[in-house]
């Protein structure tokens, strides 16, 4: 194989992935956002079941109280809001100590030290007074009819474990602020619809998200040693054969990093987390029964070998410039022809339609096309250096070993 197939896909795996987003995204819209009711119009229930809304919670002083407020304005009729200090060194438990006396709604449940999200979600799920859950981070501002629309979904069948919700950028004064903005509708959102209408996701968005009590029992609740629990608990509802679903319609507003060393950390998490579930549960995958989760597994493993590829393709690059190089290994340059072209025009015609469906949920949000032009550069390169790096971080990772919190960059507001 020579270095001209290599470049082949290098340039048709994105190409095509972007138009199967783009076919899954509009097929989603068509068929389960056009025509329904608007955010603020959301189904009614003839009899609203108890929600138990848990916020785990590690050196939020900054922000719980804000958090808190916007949950108790939720339009939802019956609620409780149980928040999990989680070993913070900060105010938080006091904060939340206070908003406690304050509001009988709301519960403070203490834990002696920082034992990791995924051990949070757990406390609070045994705490927890209801059979249906929403989650939410602790720095993120839930949408007043957000509750609504997320148990709606686990209502509506008994096979639905999980429903994920719609984050939208809070933080925008920053180009890496705005590039998020486009990537959570044109990346994020447009996958989530395609992933729904092909049949299973990939992941939830841990920042909000909603679950049935008695499919995390059935699963085993969140696994506290691997660094994204959202992803695992995700794989494993799936595999178990419960239904995910995805509510454009809850929103929740979440703070990103704005800063390079953060959106680094950030997303070398997420490419982390993607290898550790593919090493934990990728041969559980191959039983006719959980055939449904093949497109999830192979759409990453060809993300995996598009990264391998574009490094290799830079490696060869290099070593021609000093050493001559056989035929069919020559490399001209990396510089972008005509196909680099076609690929920036595919990029920005999945940005426009993703934010055109969007302006359902951001009427403005057209504003920040202009900026989305930088995104495959930016990106595109951080994405491939991720998951580079994660695959040998992930291969000789400690077994066994608790995935604490650590702060991270929340940007500037």
């Amino acid at each position: 194989m020579g270095i001209d197939k290599l470049l082949a896909f290098a340039f048709w795996y994105p190409v095509l992935m972007s138009f199967l987003w783009l076919a899954g995204g509009v097929y989603y819209y068509l068929r389960r956002e056009r025509g329904k009711p608007r955010r603020d119009q959301p189904p009614a229930f003839a009899d609203a079941p108890l929600v138990s809304i848990l916020v785990p919670c590690h050196n939020e002083a900054d922000n719980i109280e804000e958090t808190i407020a916007a949950l108790l304005a939720q339009r939802y009729p019956r609620f409780e809001i149980v928040a999990i200090n989680d070993g913070s060194q900060d105010d938080t438990g006091a904060l939340l100590d206070a908003l406690a006396a304050r509001h009988p709604q709301v519960r403070a449940i203490h834990l002696d030290r920082n034992l990791g999200k995924a051990n949070a979600l757990r406390m609070g799920t045994l705490a927890a007074r209801a059979e249906y859950l929403v989650c939410i981070d602790g720095d993120a501002l839930l949408d007043e009819y957000a509750c609504h629309w997320l148990v709606w979904h686990l209502c509506s069948g008994p096979r639905v474990g999980a429903v994920t919700g719609n984050p939208r950028i809070r933080n925008r004064s920053t180009l890496l602020g705005k590039l998020q903005v486009g990537e959570f509708s044109s990346i994020i959102g447009m996958i989530k619809r395609a992933q729904r209408g092909y049949g299973r996701l990939f992941t939830i968005s841990g920042v909000v998200s909603a679950f049935r009590k008695t499919a995390l029992h059935h699963v085993g609740y969140w696994a506290d040693d691997m660094v994204t629990e959202d992803i695992d608990i995700s794989w494993r509802l799936q595999m178990e054969h419960w239904d995910i679903r995805y509510e454009p319609n809850a929103l929740a507003w979440i703070l990103m990093p704005e800063t390079l060393r953060g959106l680094w950390r950030q997303r070398l998490r997420w490419a982390r987390g993607g290898a550790e579930v593919l090493l934990r549960h990728g041969a559980g995958l191959f039983t006719w029964r959980r055939r449904r989760m093949w497109g999830v597994l192979a759409e990453y493993l060809l993300s995996v070998l598009w990264a391998m590829t574009m490094l290799w393709i830079i490696v060869t690059w290099v070593v021609g410039m000093f050493t001559p190089m056989p035929p069919h290994w020559e490399l001209g340059g990396l510089m972008p022809g005509w196909h680099g072209v076609v690929l920036a025009l595919v990029c920005l015609l999945q940005f426009a339609v993703s934010l055109l469906i969007d302006r359902r949920y951001e009427p403005r949000i057209g504003r920040y096309y202009y900026w989305m032009i930088w995104y495959p550069a930016a990106y595109w390169l951080l994405s491939l250096m991720t998951t580079l790096a994660a695959v040998p971080l992930t291969l000789f990772k400690r077994r066994g070993q608790l995935a604490v919190w650590t702060s991270p960059d929340r940007g500037y507001r």
